[in-house]
Parts: C-alpha cells; sequence; structure tokens
C-alpha cells in the first residue's frame, strides 16, 4: 500500500521490510533504469547516488508507491509506516508551524483537540452535562498522559529548536513560511512521526551547516529504514551504511559510507576493465580463428560454432565515469585592486516603522583578490544580509563598506534557475550572456565543461532536470567576466558529479569568489578563509577550521540575538593555578616558534599523505587506502589546529 499524499505516513512495525525486484523505467526511448532490486528495512541507512536525470526521484516514488515500474514490483508489508519527503511540496495553510508538525503525531493531535474543546465547555456545562464532559476530559487527560502527548510535545519543540526555529517561530502561521522553511517543518514532521522506512530527496537542500550538523546525529543512529538521495558527502558518510549508484541504467550496491564506496568502486571498476580487456584478447583470438579458416570446408563446422558464440557471448560492460573531467576557460577579467572590498565597524539591519532593526554589529573584515571566501552560519543570522553590503544593495546603519577600484561583480542565487527560458533550448539560452558568441569561446565547448555534451547542448530547457537546469543557469553565471563572484547555495539540486563541476569551475576561477553554502567539502576543497555569522556578530576565521564546520555538539541553531554563547574554553591547570600571573614576551615568542615548526612539519605531513593518495597502487589494497585516506584528514586536522595555535599567539604579541 502506497502513501496518500506527497508528505505521508502511513502503517506500523519495526519488523517490516520493503522489497524491490526487476524494477525497470524507461521515459519513451530513453531508459533510465532496468533490472533494479533491493531491500529496505531497520538498521538499513542507504543513500542513493547518480547524476541528473539519472531517474533517482523517479524510484524514490515508485518505491513508495507514488508511481508504477514498467517492470518488475514492490512489496510493501500492510503494516509498513512509510514517510516521504520529496524535493516539493504543496502548500500548507491554516495550520501553525507546530501544528503541522504535531500531524507527525496524529493520535495526540487529536486527542490535544478534543482535551481542548471539553475544557471550553467545562466553562458552560452545569448539572448532568458538567459531570459527564468533567468525566471525559479526565479519561482524555489520562489517555493522552498514556500516549505520552506531553513527551511527544516536546520532543516536536526539540525537532523544530534542531532544524533552526527560534521559539517565537512555532506558532507562526504556515502561510508566512517560505518554501525552504515549509521543507524543514516538513521534515520536522516527518521525524516526529517515526516511520518505519524514511525516504528523503535531498533533506539538507534547504538546511544551514549547523542543521546539516543536528540532522546527521538524528539520522545516524535511526533504527528503522533510510533511503535518502544527497549530494553532500559529509553528510552521506556520516548517517549511510550503503551506497546504491545509479548509473548506465544499472544500480550498484556498496557496503560502507561514501569514503568506502570511492574505494570499493574503483576497485570494481578495475575488475571490470581486467575482465574486459581478458575477454577482448579471446574474442579478437576466436575472430582470428574464423577469419583464418572461414572459407575452408573442413572446419565449417568450426568456424559456424564460433560465430554463433561470439554472437550469444554477453560483452563484459565497464562503468566508466559518464562525466569526463572537465577543462574550464573562463574569460579573463580585468584586474581589481588587491582589496575587492572592505567592511570597518559595521552595524547593518533595515529599517522599520518602529526603528532599525539591528541583524549584525561590529563588523570588519577585508576581502582580498583572488581569495575564495566563504560564509557560514544558521539560516536566518545575517548570511544574506552580509552579500546585500558587498553588492551594495543595502548601506550600513553605521560604519564603512567600501568596495575595491575595477571591481565587476556578479551574483548567483536560487532564484536564477526559475528564470531560464523553458522553450529554448540550452545552447539558446547559454547565448543570451552578454559577450557570449563574440569573443574567441566555442559555446559548446564551453558548455561540455559544464557536462553539457554533445546532443545535450539541443534538449529544451524545460526537459532538464532541476538539478540540470542549475548546473545551466551556474555556467551562464560564470560565462560573465567579473572579477568578483557571490555565490548564494549553488549546491542545491545538484548531483555529486555536478558539484564536482562546480568545484573545479571555481578552483579554476581566476577572480574573487564570496561563497554561501551548507556542503562542507566544497567549502574545505575550495575555501581559503571563513566568515562566521552568528549571534549578530560575523566572525573571521583564517583558514577552514573544522570546529565551525562541524560543531562538536551540533548545539540547536538560534537566530541572531537569541543564541547563547559558547563556553570559553577550559584553562590549562597552570593558568588556574597563576590566574595573576602573565606569561613574558620571551614565553610567547618560544612558543610562537615552537608552533610554526610544528605547523611546518604538520603541513608536510599533508603533502606527504597527499602524494599518497595520488599513487592508483594504493586502491588495489582496500585496507590500506583505508588507512590513507583516515591518515590525511587526520593530517589536515592537526595542521588547521596548529595554525589556529599559531595565529592566536602571533595576535598576542600584537604581529
Amino acid at each position: 500500500m502506497g502513501p496518500t499524499s506527497r508528505l505521508t505516513v502511513t502503517g506500523g512495525t519495526l519488523a517490516a521490510v520493503l522489497t524491490a525486484s526487476g524494477l525497470s523505467r524507461s521515459f519513451g526511448p530513453r531508459t533510465l533504469f532496468r533490472n533494479v532490486s533491493l531491500q529496505l528495512g531497520p538498521g538499513r541507512r542507504v543513500a542513493l547516488i547518480g547524476g541528473n536525470g539519472t531517474g533517482k526521484t523517479t524510484l524514490l516514488e515508485i518505491l513508495v508507491g507514488m508511481h508504477e515500474a514498467d517492470a518488475g514490483e514492490v512489496h510493501r508489508p500492510k503494516d509498513l509506516r512509510i514517510g516521504y519527503l520529496p524535493q516539493e511540496l504543496p502548500a500548507e495553510a491554516g495550520r501553525s508551524v507546530f501544528e503541522q508538525v504535531m500531524l507527525g503525531a496524529e493520535q495526540v493531535t487529536i486527542l490535544a483537540h478534543r482535551i481542548q474543546d471539553l475544557g471550553l465547555r467545562l466553562g458552560s456545562a452545569v448539572g448532568a452535562e458538567q459531570e459527564q464532559v468533567l468525566a471525559d476530559y479526565g479519561e482524555a487527560q489520562s489517555r493522552f498522559e498514556q500516549i505520552g502527548g506531553y513527551a511527544v510535545e516536546a520532543e516536536a519543540h526539540r525537532i523544530l529548536a534542531g532544524l533552526g526555529f527560534d521559539p517565537e517561530d512555532h506558532d507562526r502561521p504556515m502561510d508566512e513560511m517560505s518554501g525552504g522553511w515549509r521543507m524543514r517543518v516538513a521534515l520536522a514532521r516527518l521525524l516526529l512521526s517515526a516511520p518505519d522506512l524514511l525516504v528523503m530527496d535531498e533533506p539538507t537542500n534547504h538546511l544551514d551547516v549547523d542543521s546539516v550538523a543536528w540532522l546527521e546525529q538524528q539520522l545516524a543512529g535511526w533504527s528503522g529504514g533510510l533511503l535518502f538521495v544527497s549530494h553532500d558527502r559529509d553528510f552521506i558518510d556520516a548517517v549511510a551504511n550503503r551506497i546504491l549508484e545509479l548509473s548506465g541504467s544499472r544500480v550498484s550496491e556498496y557496503i560502507g559510507g561514501f569514503a568506502d564506496f570511492v574505494v570499493a568502486r574503483e576497485e570494481r571498476l578495475e575488475a571490470q576493465r581486467a575482465a574486459a580487456a581478458q575477454q577482448s584478447r579471446q574474442v579478437a583470438h576466436v575472430e582470428q580463428f574464423i577469419e583464418r579458416f572461414r572459407y575452408k570446408a573442413t572446419k565449417a563446422r568450426q568456424v559456424q560454432s564460433r560465430v554463433k558464440a561470439l554472437q550469444k557471448l554477453e560483452r563484459v560492460v565497464v562503468d566508466e565515469d559518464e562525466t569526463p573531467s572537465s577543462r574550464f576557460g573562463f574569460p579573463p577579467p580585468r584586474r581589481s585592486s588587491r582589496i575587492v572590498a572592505e567592511l570597518e565597524d559595521v552595524t547593518a539591519g533595515y529599517r522599520t516603522d518602529e526603528g532599525d532593526e539591528v541583524v549584525l554589529e561590529d563588523v570588519s573584515f577585508t576581502v582580498e583578490r583572488g581569495g575564495v571566501l566563504a560564509l557560514v552560519g544558521p539560516n536566518g543570522a545575517g548570511k544574506t544580509t552580509l552579500v546585500k553590503l558587498l553588492t551594495g544593495e543595502l548601506a550600513p546603519i553605521s560604519g564603512r563598506v567600501s568596495r575595491g577600484t575595477n571591481v565587476d561583480l556578479s551574483y548567483f542565487d536560487q532564484l536564477q534557475a526559475e528564470v531560464l527560458d523553458e522553450q529554448r533550448t540550452v545552447i539558446d539560452e547559454f547565448r543570451t550572456v552578454p559577450g557570449v558568441g563574440t569573443d574567441s569561446r566555442n559555446p559548446r565547448t564551453y558548455l561540455a565543461s559544464f557536462g553539457f555534451r554533445g546532443d545535450a547542448v539541443d534538449r529544451l530547457v524545460g526537459d532538464l532536470s532541476g538539478g540540470e537546469q542549475t548546473r545551466l543557469a551556474l555556467a551562464k553565471t560564470l560565462a560573465v567576466p567579473v572579477n568578483l563572484l557571490i555565490l548564494d547555495e549553488p549546491t542545491n539540486h545538484l548531483d555529486l558529479p555536478s558539484c564536482d563541476v562546480l568545484e573545479d569551475a571555481l578552483s579554476a576561477y581566476p577572480g574573487t569568489v564570496v561563497l554561501i553554502t551548507h556542503d562542507r567539502h566544497l567549502i574545505r576543497s575550495v575555501a581559503d578563509n571563513l566568515v562566521e555569522v552568528r549571534s549578530g556578530r560575523a566572525v573571521w576565521h583564517t583558514g577552514v577550521p573544522d570546529r565551525v564546520l562541524y560543531p562538536a555538539q551540533a548545539p540547536a541553531p538560534a537566530r541572531p540575538g537569541r543564541e547563547p554563547e559558547s563556553p570559553a574554553p577550559p584553562k590549562p591547570k597552570t593558568a588556574q593555578r597563576k590566574q595573576h600571573s602573565k606569561d613574558p614576551a620571551s614565553g610567547l615568542k618560544k612558543r610562537l616558534a615552537r608552533a610554526e615548526r610544528d605547523w611546518e612539519a604538520a603541513e608536510a605531513a599533508v603533502v606527504t599523505a597527499q602524494k599518497r593518495l595520488a599513487d592508483p597502487d594504493l586502491y588495489k589494497v582496500p585496507e590500506e587506502a583505508a588507512a590513507a585516506v583516515a591518515e590525511h584528514e587526520e593530517a589536515k586536522d592537526r595542521a588547521a589546529s596548529l595554525m589556529s595555535e599559531w595565529d592566536r599567539l602571533n595576535s598576542r604579541l600584537g604581529n
């Protein structure tokens, strides 16, 4: 039995298992997938990955019962409770945020309304009617406590806080919520309902770094079945214990997280290549025999036998990467000044009838030419306000915001894909970018670097998947010869190969980049520095500290001015014994020198680990490869920690 709406929870027991066998689906002449078989049950946390347009969403919708497969069947036990979170939701109105979430605990909600109605009736009832209402009220209250009603309500508030909702937001009407916040409400409702099988299509798309970290913690210990689509490598690694890869119309299953998948997939490809090479040699030998004895009557039977054998031979297919490596040729922008943008003692916000509503205070930092700066922090904390200051769309309440000379700016946000003309082809839409076709670049070559190869450039924009449309919008944005590029959540709706394309593009981009994203892998790969926007402040971090990207306890995010301050780090024992003493300058200099030596040694260890990972022979031994990946991550963490220590000591010396 399938779900009755696009956001559904049905049935209920942990022992139930969903089984699919032989699933196939095509659209016209195009086959999305064939002969897919899988099992989803308690303890299986499965990540479904694959390129945009390969059929991931279609497969999810078949599994939950929204669509039928062309072939094969899905068995859903009657008592199996399925919760499904799609990428797009219908508008919800008429309820508050909290009431909408409580629909995930329908029995509790019904009783809560009954208790409320009975309480209202008590005020007007008299005599025997009052006695009956009192008895009904007591019975409903007892039942409410018995099924854990108060605990469920507390859990709903906890989940909403974890997903970034302020306490004041819990009572706000749903029709005031934007699309991203409505998606969070739907996710909260599903988590509260605790279905036997949770199916989610890109659940992190509208989350910030803090909320992603919180959701990871919730799902890593999920006791039921879990199937999700995500482009976030770190999220997959933290949650999944199995990977399903949809590629070349086939689904392959791997045990472990994303790092395990990378190693196992390469081993599988090597085995396929070896088998294909051996088969090719055998086929060549047979073909040589056929060619040599084709016209000899005495060998006719043997020749015919070998011809039939070749016709029946099932060729070994190598599942090579469908997205070849890209080479980017960006138009050279004019050279800007070294200081691209500078903020000094800025207070920013918005003017209202009641006065200034301050969002950020005491903001000071400098954006220098050629760097990649990532803005991170909870949604609603002020990242968009900061971007508006940089673009000039918003003037500061106080302080100074200045842009350097010869700074040309281009801004990409999540709405860019929505303004594409669906009636144009990909290449015609790309040609609407000013300057395209008039310079030395070939539009087809440029689009190929963004994954639109061959006939793909002639497809209608309206026929593209959401991720493909986002990729086209990114290609248009990056084609403009500017030297300051601001990207707001560019990875939403992208698949993993497209995220790789974006990563390569940003690495090759000749200008300055300001990046807002919840994709921590992308931040680690391309960012030089971070600005953490939180609690009304924007704090500069040199490098990319893991403590900012991965909150240790994943605290519930809060809006500016409402988040409790982080506790101060514990003092060393020696400092506690000598609270009134100060380190002499000479002691600080020695510690700084030692920190610098340790930092240099740690950086050398990172380089050594990177060289080891670059050795193709390493991946022939999975245990060694896994150990090398862990060693590389540990070396990076140590280098980042030592760099922060050096920077702290250097600041104390006033350098």
